[in-house]
C-alpha cells in the first residue's frame, strides 16, 4: 500500500545522490524567454539535436521579433535537426505571439504561483515548461518533473503510483526545501540517466537499492 512520504525521505535520498554524483551548482542565466523555445525544442530529442536546432534558429534570427515575424516555415527549417519541426516551429512562434512582450524579469520577483500561471496560459507551456523557465533563468522555487525524474520518483515512492505529471510536480515541491530545487531535479535526472534507467535500471549496484520499493523488487528483497 502506498505511503506518502515526508521530507526526511527525500534528504536521505539526496544525501545518498550527493555522494554519488555530486553536487550540482545552478548558474541562473536570467535569460526566460531563450530557455521557453528551448525547452520546447527539447521535445522528444536529446540534448545534443535540442542545441543543434536551438543555435542554428539563434544564428538565422537574431531577436526573438524576427523569429516572431518570420514565415512558420523558415523557423521548420532552421530547426529541423531537432525533430518534430512542424510541431515545434508552430508552438514556438504561438508562444512569442501570445508574450507581452520579451521582458520576463519580473518573474524574478514576483510570487511564483503568479509568473507560474502566467507561463502556463501560455500556448502548449505545461508545469514541466514553466518550472524550467522559473528555476534555471531565475532561480525560483520549482522543480521541472521530466520523464527520468518522473520515473526515478515514481520506483522510489515519492509519488503516488499513475500519479499524473501535474500530481507529480506538486508531491516533488511539497517534499523539496527552498533552495533544494536545483540540486534535487539534476539529481534525480542524473540517476535516471546512468543507474535507474527504463529498460534495465542497474539495481545491483544502485545507492539507493536498500530504500528503493522497486529497487528491492527486482532484486528479488521485497
Amino acid at each position: 500500500m502506498y505511503k506518502r512520504p515526508d521530507r526526511r525521505r527525500l534528504l536521505a535520498i539526496r544525501d545518498r545522490l550527493r555522494r554519488e554524483y555530486g553536487r550540482p551548482v545552478l548558474h541562473a542565466h536570467h535569460a526566460p524567454v531563450d530557455e521557453l523555445v528551448l525547452t520546447v525544442l527539447s521535445q522528444n530529442t536529446n540534448d545534443r539535436n535540442r542545441d543543434v536546432a536551438y543555435h542554428r534558429l539563434r544564428e538565422r534570427f537574431p531577436s526573438w521579433e524576427d523569429v516572431r515575424r518570420a514565415p512558420v516555415a523558415d523557423v521548420e527549417e532552421a530547426i529541423r535537426p531537432g525533430g518534430l519541426a512542424p510541431t515545434k516551429a508552430g508552438r514556438i512562434v504561438e508562444i512569442l505571439d501570445a508574450l507581452a512582450g520579451d521582458d520576463l524579469s519580473w518573474m524574478a520577483e514576483a510570487p511564483v504561483e503568479d509568473a507560474r500561471d502566467y507561463l502556463v496560459g501560455l500556448p502548449g507551456v505545461g508545469r514541466k515548461t514553466a518550472a524550467c523557465v522559473l528555476l534555471f533563468s531565475f532561480g525560483r522555487h520549482d522543480v521541472p518533473v521530466d520523464t527520468h525524474v518522473y520515473r526515478v520518483g515514481t520506483r522510489l515512492g515519492l509519488f503516488r503510483p499513475k500519479a499524473s505529471f501535474e500530481e507529480a510536480h506538486d508531491e516533488l515541491l511539497r517534499l523539496t526545501p527552498e533552495g533544494d530545487a536545483y540540486e534535487v531535479h539534476v539529481l534525480l535526472i542524473r540517476h535516471g540517466r546512468r543507474t535507474c534507467n527504463a529498460r534495465s535500471p542497474r539495481c545491483a549496484e544502485c545507492p539507493l537499492r536498500r530504500m528503493c520499493p522497486e529497487g528491492r523488487r527486482r532484486l528479488g528483497r521485497g
